[in-house]
């Protein structure tokens, strides 16, 4: 594993002054890969779009933990089960998030389940006897362009998996 990381310090990408083996061209692995020129606009607002849902669900998870610690819950194996769920959503939104900056082809359907998931708990916010319409807006408004960023045909060539 020391061998493999000390590769990576002196690969092309990490310090070109040091390595002279590989091409500019080559990538990490010693693959020649084409470069582009950057990443599309709509692939980077979406990927805007997800981080920032990831650090709204860090905050989420940090205010479980203060009420968690500072009131006393009704049943807390309810509260610590909510606690996970959350804390695991946003490790995977936080993913999506990364994948989507590394044009990864399984970030669509990632991103696209996770907006449906908000899209359910944004119907959920506009109904009931504790109705909130204010965050059931604040989820659909997001979750929507969301989709709509995730079906795009830019976001879609740029994250499509390269044939082999």
């Amino acid at each position: 594993m020391l061998a493999y990381w000390l590769d990576q310090i002196n690969s092309f990408l990490w310090d070109n002054a040091v390595n002279t083996n590989q091409k500019p061209e080559d990538d990490m692995g010693g693959r020649s890969a084409p470069r582009e020129a950057g990443h599309p606009p709509l692939l980077i607002t979406l990927a805007v779009l997800l981080f920032a849902e990831a650090v709204l669900l860090g905050a989420v998870v940090v205010w479980l933990v203060v009420e968690l610690v500072a009131a006393r819950p009704t049943s807390y194996l309810s509260a610590v089960a909510i606690l996970v769920l959350v804390a695991l959503s946003a490790a995977w939104v936080l993913a999506t998030a990364i994948g989507t900056l590394r044009g990864r082809s399984w970030i669509r359907g990632s991103a696209v389940t996770w907006q449906v998931m908000q899209i359910a708990i944004a119907a959920g916010c506009f109904q009931g006897l504790y109705a909130r319409p204010d965050l059931g807006w604040a989820l659909l408004v997001p979750s929507i362009i969301g989709i709509l960023l995730a079906i795009s045909p830019q976001v879609v060539a740029a994250t499509r998996r390269a044939e082999a």
